[in-house]
């Protein structure tokens, strides 16, 4: 088990955090897009309540994440890509950072606008990031629906662009970041470790 990131596996928990954020970024897409068409009514308002609960969390395993790679900078040997796939995947993962940090926040000021109660799991309440503002509240709904659009794209990209790795190009991009990862070296084109390659 590598708790850190080395040149062949990426450590415990950046994978944890890698495997825990997509899980809840894909059940909040689904769900999310799901509940606005369910009746008005108490079960709404739960699911509405429990999207808001998960999106929190995304939030704050996207902060550790972030602190995690500014902490252990090390990451997996990159594979021998040509340029362009190499400036394609670095634009891809800073713009899903970007997403999965405003896809939150733009939730969290949608209902701090609305005037919405926010409390997380029901276990503590969530400060309020603006007061009753129905232009703040157009705006950042805006945001939060569009950036939804574009996330649910970036993230099919990236799970493309892994399975090709896995697949096509049999690199171990895929397997460095497996929750079982093997700490033997997966059998890739040499290459220097390059910034693109995040996960």
């Amino acid at each position: 088990m590598a708790w850190r990131n080395d040149e062949r596996v990426w450590g415990t928990p950046m994978r944890v955090l890698h495997w825990a954020i997509a899980l809840g970024v894909i059940g909040l897409l689904a769900v999310g897009w799901w509940m606005q068409d369910l009746p008005n009514g108490p079960r709404k308002i739960d699911i509405y309540k429990l999207h808001k609960s998960i999106g929190l969390t995304v939030l704050a395993l996207m902060s550790l994440r972030i602190a995690l790679r500014l902490v252990d900078r090390r990451r997996p040997a990159a594979p021998a890509m040509p340029a362009w796939q190499r400036r394609a995947a670095r634009a891809s993962h800073g713009l899903m950072y970007l997403l999965l940090l405003a896809m939150p926040l733009s939730g969290w000021l949608y209902n701090s606008a609305s005037n919405f109660p926010l409390k997380w799991f029901e276990l503590f309440r969530v400060p309020a990031l603006s007061g009753r503002d129905e232009t703040l509240k157009a705006i950042s709904g805006a945001v939060h629906e569009y950036a939804a659009i574009a996330l649910a794209a970036i993230v099919a990209l990236h799970v493309a662009a892994a399975l090709k790795h896995h697949f096509g190009d049999r690199d171990g991009v895929l397997r460095a970041m497996l929750p079982f990862a093997s700490a033997r070296p997966a059998p890739r084109a040499a290459a220097e470790p390059t910034k693109e390659q995040d996960p």
